[in-house]
């Protein structure tokens, strides 16, 4: 705020500056003894040496012309000079009054300048920085995981859909904050339960391996049921580990997706917004082939947040020289291949590529998680589409199956 008022007072101090350079270098020429008056002056003298006559009508900005035997030369209520022409004095009255008018009229056009300033610097307060104040330090309190700062609300059509935004933000932090907690009360929740229900027949399986050890069965059919009392428990233990193997296998991230149609050209025009600034940085040779354009029967949101996370992989594990994104028609699909050269994948891990979690080889120096494919084969998958990955010539291609609409 304090370098705002400071730009609007340096700016208004500059422009009251230029203003009293401008009105006296305007006064100074009205003044000047060049001013057209003068000219004129001197061509009503050349007119009466020549002439012995003149037509004051020639001369707009002469008022009058006086000799002595109108009285004093030198007593007058206007401005005037005095000439010589034809052995006689002349008083030659001039009016300057355009040199006022111009005056007036700049000044008041800066008037209005400085008054539209003052309108467009308040306008600017109101309506930016004074928002933009209020909701300066809610990003590091959302950063803090303080979920319940207030987020004022803005009218402002600058500001008005960005705090829309931020309040969803805020929302979807605490549901999500709110699902994990929830998640991970009902996962110890489950693995009490189990580890309780596995207490019982491994206590069983004890028992019946210490009798049986001890010899205390002599009966044969005895120790026919001792060893299937154990077999049984065992299958009991060999349940609750699968119910253990189960629930950590589930989704751990929900998936929506909202189906609609979509033109391919909206959705790449998105994606070269995005990532041809950010490429032609790095030198990175970004290019989308020609295709023909077409409606895709797709979550247009979705299938560009696929796109997206291909390329951010390309840049991770390409060798930035090429980043390249072709297609093809089959089927009533869309192909969508994302390519991108120097890959160092071995072709044998291409099945676990779209686990979660799942890195390769090549993953070693580049951060990640290992959930872009997995999001990507979801999201496709929820789409009616399709996804799969090749190695061809050190390139690595991922290519996206959406369907026509």
């Amino acid at each position: 705020m304090s370098t705002f008022k400071k730009l609007f007072i340096a700016v208004t101090a500059l422009f009251i500056l230029l203003t009293v350079i401008l009105n006296m270098a305007l006064i100074r020429q009205a003044d000047s003894p060049t001013g057209i008056y003068r000219v004129e002056a001197k061509r009503l003298a050349d007119d009466i040496e020549e002439r012995g006559s003149y037509d004051l009508g020639d001369y707009p900005h002469l008022t009058g012309v006086f000799t002595e035997d109108d009285g004093d030369l030198y007593i007058s209520d206007e401005q005037y000079v005095i000439i010589e022409a034809a052995g006689k004095l002349y008083r030659v009255e001039y009016n300057t009054s355009d040199h006022r008018s111009w005056l007036l009229l700049i000044n008041g056009a800066l008037a209005v300048v400085l008054l539209m300033l003052f309108v467009l610097f308040r306008y600017i307060r109101r309506n930016i920085i004074l928002p933009f104040g209020r909701l300066n330090d809610v990003p590091q309190e959302l950063a803090r995981g303080n979920l319940a700062v207030p987020i004022p609300e803005e009218k402002s059509r600058f500001f008005g859909k960005f705090t829309w935004g931020v309040n969803m933000l805020r929302e979807s932090i605490e549901e999500n904050r709110t699902k994990e907690i929830s998640m991970q009360r009902d996962k110890k929740l489950l693995l009490l339960s189990l580890s309780h229900d596995i207490k019982t027949p491994l206590s069983a399986i004890k028992l019946n391996a210490k009798a049986l050890a001890k010899g205390l069965y002599k009966d044969e059919q005895k120790q026919r049921e001792a060893a299937e009392s154990i077999n049984a428990r065992a299958d009991e233990i060999e349940g609750f580990v699968s119910r253990i193997t189960k629930a950590s296998s589930e989704d751990f991230m929900d998936f929506e997706v909202h189906m609609g149609e979509e033109f391919l050209s909206v959705i790449l025009s998105r994606i070269n917004e995005r990532y041809a600034p950010q490429l032609n940085i790095s030198s990175t040779e970004f290019v989308i082939d020609d295709y023909d354009d077409c409606i895709l029967s797709c979550d247009g949101d979705r299938l560009a947040e696929c796109l997206q996370n291909l390329i951010e992989n390309a840049i991770k594990y390409g060798d930035g020289r090429l980043i390249e994104i072709c297609f093809d028609t089959m089927d009533g699909c869309k192909l969508i291949t994302v390519k991108n050269t120097g890959c160092t994948l071995e072709a044998k891990e291409l099945p676990q590529i779209f686990e979660s979690f799942h890195r390769g080889s090549n993953a070693e120096k580049a951060k990640g998680s290992g959930l872009g494919l997995f999001i990507c084969r979801k999201l496709i998958t929820l789409m009616g589409g399709e996804v799969y990955a090749d190695i061809k010539d050190e390139c690595f291609l991922v290519t996206l199956v959406v369907r026509l609409a």
